[in-house]
């Protein structure tokens, strides 16, 4: 990738050293800087730090506002992202679903956090066109990676910190440092209070949280037809309503309230009569059908899914899930056990296996079952939801899980067309 800057000595910027040339400046990164000679030798017209060339992308004309934790990134990035252009503000969000400026769709899926110059070009895109807001999903690899590195956070927000990524950081401990790392500076921050495991420096700290005493507390609230509830700031008391379902929709729910609080020079009776208009992001506990019931989800670690089904435990669950193959593999019998403890039959089958074998994967999400008298195992996915979809009764809801509004399966390093949400209207004929 090259980007073309302006009223510069040199015409273009890259970070990849093969693209460099008497035209192109090479930007060096934490992440590519075990490239530099192979950028010289390719005729690069200068070296630049990342940090250096911040001001010429605008980073210091736009209010970045990052989101870390192991679950609740996405909604509560797109919340914030909806109720800023809601509150007549102009907004762009970077994250797992792809680039959004003013309520348009700019890039499609892509990683949660791009490379450190993708990002740069983003926020570029955003000041061009007149945004004044940068809301963006910061994965724990991002942080490791550096892919962060030379960007002015005007605030930092932590959801919450759930097993994830073993495969990448090893132990549960490396990874909870790692997240708890990005909130050490002096900077504004926003961290869940009812998070035992956060850690980070009290300066320009404000928290948030339903359990425990906090900078904004829920004070009550009620799940019933989506949720609501009454949000406690010092002396200031404001309800609000969402179409959110479940519990921890509230958590996602305070982070972006209170973070829209803390960014704007809105009062938070303001940014409470918007919170209604957020319907939600596609993928996160979407309805696909109201006759039969059937709920698709991306919860794809143990604290999601006991999440998604907690959130649903009034009702006789049939729950469709796996695990993704190449990817921690601790996890797998503790996504058995939590299923099997909330649900009334489970179908177990395969996920994004990639380079693994779908019984093994499969296999140890059952080891972590003692009774499997009502599992069944179908590695097709598309037979699995037939067979769910085939077993419901009555009020039973099928809850279809893991890959929330992915369109494709990963097998080996191919991509093949797949999404639960259109394959059970296909089944259903809807």
């Amino acid at each position: 990738m090259k980007i073309e800057l302006p009223e510069q000595s040199y015409r273009y910027v890259t970070e990849n050293s093969q693209k460099c040339d008497s035209e192109t400046a090479f930007v060096l990164t934490y992440q590519n800087k075990k490239y530099l000679q192979n950028a010289q030798d390719n005729g690069a017209y200068s070296v630049i730090n990342i940090q250096d060339i911040a001001t010429l992308f605008g980073i210091d004309k736009i209010k970045i506002v990052g989101i870390t934790g192991t679950n609740g990134k996405t909604t509560t990035a797109s919340a914030i992202y909806s109720f800023l252009l809601d509150l007549g503000y102009k907004a762009a969000m970077q994250g797992t679903r792809g680039l959004f400026m003013n309520d348009e769709v700019c890039e499609g899926k892509t990683l949660t956090t791009p490379s450190v110059l993708n990002t740069y070009k983003h926020i570029y895109q955003a000041v061009q066109a007149g945004c004044d807001y940068f809301i963006m999903e910061v994965s724990s690899h991002a942080i490791e990676q550096k892919r962060i590195e030379g960007l002015n956070f005007s605030l930092k927000i932590l959801t919450n910190i759930t097993q994830d990524h073993l495969d990448y950081h090893h132990t549960i401990e490396e990874y909870i440092k790692v997240k708890n790392s990005f909130f050490q500076d002096e900077g504004k921050k926003l961290i869940n209070k009812d998070e035992v495991k956060a850690a980070f420096n009290f300066k320009n700290a404000y928290t948030y949280g339903i359990e425990n005493p906090a900078t904004y507390r829920l004070m009550a609230y009620s799940l019933n037809d989506g949720s609501s509830g009454i949000i406690q700031h010092f002396q200031e008391i404001v309800p609000f309503t969402a179409s959110l379902h479940g519990f921890f929709n509230l958590y996602n729910l305070m982070a972006a309230i209170s973070a829209t609080h803390l960014i704007t020079d809105k009062s938070l009776e303001e940014i409470a009569d918007v919170v209604d208009n957020f319907a939600g992001v596609s993928g996160r506990m979407e309805q696909v059908c109201a006759v039969p019931n059937v709920i698709v989800d991306f919860a794809h670690t143990p604290d999601g899914m006991q999440q998604v089904l907690n959130a649903l435990k009034e009702k006789e669950l049939i729950v469709v899930f796996g695990a993704g193959g190449d990817r921690d593999k601790s996890k797998r019998p503790i996504m058995g056990r939590v299923g099997a403890s909330l649900a009334k039959k489970l179908f177990i089958t395969s996920d994004n296996p990639r380079n693994e074998d779908p019984q093994t994967i499969a296999d140890e999400i059952v080891a972590g079952i003692q009774d499997t008298t009502n599992v069944v195992v179908e590695l097709n996915r598309k037979k699995a939801i037939e067979m769910a979809l085939d077993s419901q009764e009555d009020e039973e809801v099928v809850v279809i899980l893991g890959k929330g509004d992915e369109s494709y399966q990963i097998i080996y390093d191919k991509k093949f067309p797949f999404d639960d949400r259109e394959v059970v209207k296909e089944l259903l004929n809807i």
